[in-house]
């Protein structure tokens, strides 16, 4: 029954293989049961319960990636939007994170409409490859910034605003553990970023910088303190509505491009070009976002972490599900989850940042038409401490390139609305 439902003999493949396979993806993206609730308490929300959130967010989306989509693809928080959703909009524009959350699961009931009705389409045709290639690049760019600040290694400074810390024991440590990752990844050794935040905490207990848990196992952390505590009314004022926009861009174009890597290296891609399944999956990750809202965690996407169990043989929605059990499993250590420290996870901020950069050598900088808005973009986001601002920049920068440069025939009329809107945001962010 199980080889009828995930057809192994049609996509040439066994029990054993796809088990391997969801091992594998889980062990290269464990790293956000971490990380996520590291950047998420910032904003106030209790750590203990975003562990739990975690967990459950990433198991569902994963679960209906496998069960529904039936596709090898796995879901979490998705790095840069967790950041974006901490650093920006709570403590940047100074909103609680129930209000942030309420931001979140609208983000995401749009996304499953905007899927539903094909106008996604449309916005992945409007708007040029090189303003999305910019904006991978730029959450890159900002995410390491905070992966810096969280070191200790990058402090404020009364005149040039930034500057390198002093270094302390915790600095060190954390160096460590981003050089031991650096090396395994360079050698192409699985779980790097895991093995990196193992470590680096091991070294912490090892020095008395982390203490132990009085216990190694029990239940999960009570989910209470975040559970449906979104504030949906709270998130519907106008000035919210650019960063609904922005989280809903980003997880349109991350996990779209997410799922063209994936099913190319999954063989899932028609002779046409056209991927199979891709709605379902795109709805799975909607619907992922709106559970996770609900259940006390920022935006949920398609993991590109998923091309590794991909890489391993896996093929069918079975790797997703094995993804989603080993995730129910870890509820079992939340104790030694919750024991981690931020300098343990601040050098995976740097790792994930170089990988979502590395696209940027797509981009052709030698056209200043594309140059400027792309540059733009990507500058922004570290500098204004925001994806929205960042997102809003590029936008107008593009119209108004395009408009002197004689192509105005050329812009999306899709793009003359999203300017609009992002000059719109940007008024109400600056007066």
């Amino acid at each position: 029954m199980m080889g009828q439902f995930f057809q192994f003999e049609t996509n040439c493949t066994t029990i054993r293989q796809e088990l391997m396979a969801g091992l594998t993806t889980f062990l290269t993206m464990a790293y956000i049961i971490f990380v996520n609730p590291n950047i998420l308490s910032a904003t106030g929300m209790n750590k203990e319960a975003l562990i739990t959130a975690t967990i459950l967010a990433s198991a569902f989306g994963t679960a209906l990636a496998g069960l529904w989509a039936r596709v090898p693809f796995a879901m979490a928080p998705g790095m840069g939007l967790n950041a974006f959703f901490a650093y920006s909009l709570v403590l940047g524009n100074k909103i609680t994170w129930q209000t942030a959350l309420g931001v979140v699961f609208i983000s995401g009931m749009l996304f499953f409409i905007l899927t539903l009705v094909g106008i996604r389409k449309w916005i992945i045709k409007a708007i040029p490859l090189h303003l999305r290639l910019s904006t991978a690049a730029g959450i890159g760019l900002f995410i390491t910034f905070i992966g810096f600040q969280n070191l200790g290694m990058i402090g404020d400074h009364p005149v040039t605003l930034v500057t390198l810390s002093k270094f302390s024991p915790t600095v060190f440590l954390g160096m460590i553990g981003l050089v031991i990752i650096a090396i395994m990844e360079v050698r192409k050794i699985k779980g790097a970023i895991l093995a990196g935040i193992i470590i680096t905490t091991l070294l912490g207990v090892m020095t008395g910088k982390v203490s132990l848990p009085e216990q190694f196992f029990s239940a999960p952390p009570s989910l209470s303190p975040v559970f449906f505590q979104l504030d949906i009314l709270g998130a519907l004022k106008w000035s919210l509505w650019g960063a609904i926009f922005s989280f809903m861009f980003v997880d349109l174009f991350d996990s779209v491009g997410t799922i063209v890597a994936c099913s190319y290296e999954a063989k899932m891609v028609k002779a046409d070009g056209t991927i199979e399944k891709i709605d379902r999956i795109l709805e799975a990750d909607a619907l992922a976002t709106v559970a996770g809202a609900l259940l006390g965690t920022s935006t949920t996407t398609t993991y590109i972490e998923s091309g590794s169990g991909i890489a391993e043989g896996g093929r069918t929605g079975l790797t997703a599900v094995t993804v989603a059990l080993l995730f129910l499993a870890a509820l079992l250590v939340t104790p030694l989850i919750a024991i981690v420290p931020s300098f343990a996870t601040a050098p995976a901020l740097i790792v994930v940042g170089i990988y979502m950069f590395r696209n940027i050598r797509e981009i052709d900088f030698k056209d200043m038409e594309i140059a400027i808005p792309a540059f733009l973009t990507m500058i922004l986001m570290p500098l204004t401490y925001s994806i929205s601002m960042g997102l809003c920049f590029g936008f107008i920068s593009y119209v108004i390139v395009a408009v002197f440069g004689g192509k105005m025939k050329e812009i999306h009329a899709l793009m003359w609305v999203i300017s609009l809107l992002s000059v719109v945001e940007l008024v109400l962010n600056v007066v």
